[in-house]
């Protein structure tokens, strides 16, 4: 709901009284009473009455306490319209009468005068003047009115009207909710990495990951046509040293981190790591000694081909940003941080998920982790990931469709929320996202779009433009996995 200032101002050019030769008059008018004469073309706008919305309303002589309006007034008009004289009134007085009002509390009687016709004459008396359609097709009159103003206003008339319009929305239950995901322990260059694990691309991997951490780990097999150019390496220990890793080993140990913006990424090539017989086995602290070791012959790689979504959240110098503000509502804003709680304790995060529609128009919830270019990145309160960049023309990335106007709601730049091009299941789903932008040509005729056919049948009827997301000028990649929140 928008706070709106409809200011309608009508230039009077007043006519000021033509006689005052008469001290009776004089006497009478007291100074409260103007006469009125003027002609005037105007444009109609949306009737901002209650009940209304689909109207249009051409306000002549508009309304102000106290203020009664008399003469006649002679029209043209565009379109055939009624004219409307509006009564001062009060709430308890309406009792079963037509009756006008913008917020509900301010009430007006309202007469109605359906000429049905094109031009007329008429003669008023009220608190308020106007000529209604009751479509919504704009129209365009010329009017003549000549009469009397008693009351409030004495000079030139410009008035306010503020109201509360209801303004087009779709407001889903649930549509922000928090999801807490089990952390791991990570090595770089000697310090602790936390990351998380959402997506993987092979099933069996998948499977034994989820059982492992309690946490499902969504299947993605287009992860593994990834190019090198968008991943990192993670290394996995087979044997060794015992710890707290996915083998039950040391921790794994990462290429690199956020602080490497240049080089970080979130899509990790699984390296398994085994020690040859014989070996003096130590904990590795950097991917540089274990190259260093590899090469020696002391411990051999297995280069899976595996490719999981790692995003870390906190690293040696850094980690993500947490919201300060905790409360989850319907209507939060994306910006100021996805999560709203790092509990390094008992190695968990909790993000907020953000419900959508798959492509199919079924329910799906998102975490956003990381993206590119920075200055999204910065705005969501993300990590920046420039190497996404690579997956642009990739099918390893994803559409997802999210609204620049239209329906308000949920999405991320306010309007309805957003419709992806794959959803959990599908052979094509990726956690990796490229934003397209939904424009409706004429905001007024913007519907409630669910499902991508939608998207594809008003594109095809010119009814909506789509464009891919260009922030900055830059390829826009997004890491949104695809959760269930409630598990």
């Amino acid at each position: 709901m928008k706070k709106i200032v409809l200011v309608l101002t009508i230039v009077l050019f007043i006519s000021v009284i033509l006689s005052i030769s008469l001290i009776s008059d004089q006497f009478v008018d007291a100074g409260s009473r103007k006469k009125v004469h003027f002609t005037q073309t105007i444009t109609s706008t949306q009737d901002p009455g209650l009940g209304h919305e689909n109207h249009q309303l051409a306000l002549i002589l508009s309304p102000n306490q106290g203020t009664l309006y008399d003469g006649s007034m002679t029209f043209t008009s565009s379109e055939p319209v009624q004219i409307v004289v509006l009564h001062e009134i009060n709430s308890q007085q309406a009792k079963g009468q037509p009756t006008w009002s913008v917020d509900g509390k301010t009430t007006y009687g309202l007469s109605l005068i359906d000429l049905n016709k094109k031009s007329g004459s008429f003669e008023f008396t009220g608190a308020a003047l106007a000529l209604h359609s009751p479509n919504s097709k704009e129209f365009t009159a010329t009017v003549s009115v000549d009469g009397w103003i008693r009351g409030q206003p004495t000079e030139v008339i410009m008035q306010k009207i503020e109201f509360e319009q209801e303004e087009p929305s779709l407001l889903l239950s649930r549509t922000s909710v928090p999801a807490t995901i089990p952390m791991h322990k990570g090595i770089y260059n000697g310090n602790q990495v936390l990351y998380i694990i959402t997506d993987g691309s092979n099933e069996d991997f998948t499977k034994s990951l989820s059982e492992q951490q309690g946490w499902k780990v969504e299947l993605s097999p287009v992860l593994e046509t990834i190019p090198d150019n968008a991943l990192q390496k993670l290394y996995i220990f087979k044997n060794g040293v015992k710890g707290d890793g996915i083998y039950g080993f040391q921790d794994e140990v990462f290429s690199y981190t956020p602080s490497q913006q240049s080089e970080y990424s979130a899509l990790s090539s699984v390296i398994e790591v085994k020690w040859k017989k014989g070996q003096k086995e130590i904990v590795f602290s950097s991917a540089d000694e274990l190259i260093a070791a590899n090469e020696a012959g002391r411990i051999e790689f297995n280069e899976t081909g595996f490719v999981l979504n790692t995003p870390q959240i906190v690293w040696p110098d850094g980690k993500m940003t947490v919201r300060s503000e905790k409360e989850i509502t319907n209507m939060m804003p994306y910006n100021g941080g996805q999560i709203l709680e790092i509990n390094e304790k008992e190695l968990t995060v909790t993000f907020v998920a953000h419900r959508g529609w798959g492509p199919q128009g079924q329910t799906i919830y998102y975490i956003v982790t990381d993206a590119t270019p920075t200055g999204p990145a910065e705005t969501m309160g993300v990590v920046s990931s420039p190497k996404s960049a690579n997956l642009i023309a990739h099918s390893g990335a994803v559409d997802l469709f999210q609204f620049k106007n239209g329906i308000k709601g949920t999405g991320p730049l306010g309007f309805q929320p957003g419709i992806a091009g794959a959803a959990l299941g599908d052979e094509n789903y990726s956690p990796m996202w490229r934003i397209y932008l939904v424009e409706w040509n004429d905001s007024k005729s913007a519907q409630i779009l669910e499902t991508k056919s939608d998207i594809d049948s008003f594109k095809l009827g010119n009814m909506i433009s789509v464009s891919l997301a260009r922030p900055t000028n830059s390829d826009h990649i997004v890491n949104c996995p695809f959760i269930d929140p409630f598990q």
